[in-house]
């Protein structure tokens, strides 16, 4: 069975893809931290609006028989952009080491968060398909 055709089981880990990238661009930020010219960066959340109204890439070729070639899959390609900044420091960095620690700790605890559902949502599954232990 494959786990990755099911539709929640895929943008969960869609989304912990771009947590975890980032986390990535945030440390990133908090070890430029006392770069002179640094702008502190962010990665923007992959939009369901995007993606329906066209705006986004479209959506991935699928291999429909044996026989077809598999299409090459862009992994990731979440869009970095510029922290808006409301404050630089007199050397032109604009990383504020308060707001980068709060957006790492909520990413962290959305990633905790969505791994949790995953294990329960691969419970269930296993439950369903009589695998499943009634312990937990």
């Amino acid at each position: 069975m494959d786990l990755s055709k099911i539709p929640l089981l895929e943008a969960m880990t869609t989304r912990m893809s771009w947590l975890g990238e980032r986390q990535s661009v945030l440390a990133q930020n908090v070890a430029n931290a006392d770069t002179p010219g640094y702008t502190a960066k962010d990665v923007s959340p992959p939009s369901f609006a995007e993606l329906v109204s066209g705006a986004a890439p479209r959506l991935p070729m699928t291999a429909t028989s044996p026989g077809d070639i598999m299409p090459v899959s862009d992994a990731g390609g979440f869009k970095i952009t510029p922290d808006k900044a409301k404050e630089r420091a007199p050397n032109g960095n604009s990383v504020q080491l308060e707001d980068q620690m709060m957006k790492v700790s909520d990413t962290s605890n959305d990633y905790a968060l969505t791994t949790s559902l995953y294990r329960q949502q691969i419970g269930l599954i296993k439950l369903a398909l009589g695998h499943g232990s009634s312990s937990g």
